[in-house]
């Protein structure tokens, strides 16, 4: 059975219209034993070196408010109707963004990712995105900024844009034939506009899922593909975290050598695209944190939007040790930025920028 995992890169890797992955093959690579856990890992590895060779990307989050949603979505302890005992506030001043982002960066992160709860944006807080963008980019002109914010209203994203903002993240989470099972606020067609909107006005879109939350096998290999049909230019994943006070509290269907089947059945699906280890990373992957980044190419450092994350000089270590570099970044290793405590907290405690 092994060699059927190195057949399927092969494929992909010859390219022409009929040599992507099936679903058949993502079905596959997901119900593999874990007896061929590294034949998977090995087969993927050949996908993500060829495409971002040993570069992994880091992305940092600054959490610009947090808690007050009105919407209902189960798995966040932000969520309206949680009792999740996380720090609730209304936005950060510009100052503090800064300040937060430029920890960040300092600490190897090339990608900044503001992040605010709630359902969507309004004008005003469009205008407050704008210009922490436009400071931001004063100050660090390399930096890549991605906005998330929840669903878009119309010419909302062309603001984003013109001030300077690269990226939209909006996750669609999980499959659409499951999305009514975790949230009745808002529908999947909500969540595919607001991808379409960003898309439009020009920013990259980024989307992904959470994995963990009662789907069915066929129902992850559905996400990814709508994922693919989405164009999604990086791909989160994350892992359910089951918070006390949230409808998930109790929910643990994940294992160290799933979560890695995940990321492989990702890259498999969207081989060049970047897919990125997100929220939960450090609770379900545990051990095998290193081997996932033989299949994926991104993580976010650090702390989470309401929960703590890995000390961010131990991704650091994590990623050198390995064998990959930073990229945009590759003498990040030889400052020690990254003991900075502003990384390590920053008065956060749930889910990550994907899971907004």
């Amino acid at each position: 059975m092994s060699a059927q995992f190195d057949q399927i890169a092969t494929r992909i890797l010859e390219g022409g219209p009929d040599c992507g992955a099936t679903e058949a093959d993502a079905l596959a690579v997901l119900q593999a034993d874990d007896a061929d856990l590294m034949a998977v890992v090995a087969a993927a590895s050949r996908l993500r070196r060829e495409h971002f060779g040993n570069t992994v990307k880091v992305n940092y989050l600054v959490n610009l408010k947090s808690g007050l949603c009105p919407e209902n979505c189960n798995y966040c302890s932000q969520a309206l109707g949680s009792q999740a005992p996380i720090l609730k506030y209304s936005w950060l001043s510009k100052d503090e963004t800064l300040k937060q982002a430029g920890a960040g960066l300092a600490g190897g992160a090339t990608r900044v990712c503001m992040v605010s709860s709630g359902r969507g944006p309004s004008d005003r807080d469009i205008d407050k995105v704008t210009e922490m963008t436009e400071a931001l980019k004063d100050e660090y002109p390399d930096v890549e900024v991605c906005a998330c914010l929840g669903l878009l209203k119309d010419g909302q994203a062309e603001k984003l844009k013109a001030a300077g903002v690269d990226a939209y993240n909006h996750n669609i989470n999980t499959a659409e034939s499951h999305h009514d099972t975790i949230v009745q606020t808002h529908t999947y067609d909500d969540r595919v506009d607001t991808i379409g909107k960003a898309k439009t006005a020009g920013l990259s879109p980024c989307s992904g899922l959470i994995a963990g939350l009662g789907e069915s096998d066929e129902q992850l290999v559905e996400a990814l593909f709508a994922l693919k049909a989405l164009d999604s230019d990086s791909i989160p994943v994350n892992f359910l975290m089951p918070f006390d006070g949230t409808p998930f509290e109790n929910t643990w269907e994940l294992s160290p050598s799933r979560c890695v089947k995940i990321l492989a059945m990702a890259r498999f699906v969207c081989p060049d695209k970047e897919v990125r280890i997100a929220g939960g990373r450090e609770m379900h992957l545990r051990s095998l944190q290193a081997l996932a980044l033989q299949v994926a190419n991104s993580l976010f450092l650090g702390d989470y939007l309401t929960s703590e994350g890995q000390d961010a000089k131990a991704d650091i270590e994590m990623i050198r040790d390995n064998g990959f570099v930073i990229l945009g970044a590759e003498d990040a290793f030889t400052t020690d930025e990254t003991r900075d405590p502003a990384i390590r907290h920053r008065g956060a405690g749930t889910e990550v920028a994907a899971n907004a």
